[in-house]
């Protein structure tokens, strides 16, 4: 969860850069659909882990 945190917050950052440098946006932005995409599929395998380790510890039960 907190990956996914960091992600989103890499994204911001590129975000506000993008409206300070102008002539760099372009760049900018496509970082930040990157850090977003890495966000998004970060967060379902954090919840798969969870689920695993959960399903693990029924099981040694």
């Amino acid at each position: 969860m907190e990956t996914a945190q960091r992600f989103r917050a890499m994204a911001t950052l590129c975000r506000q850069s993008a409206a300070l440098h102008p002539d760099r946006s372009w760049k900018l932005l496509a970082e930040a659909e990157y850090w977003e995409h890495l966000a998004a599929t970060a967060l379902p395998a954090h919840i798969e882990d969870c689920f695993t380790l959960s399903q693990d510890d029924l099981a040694a039960a």
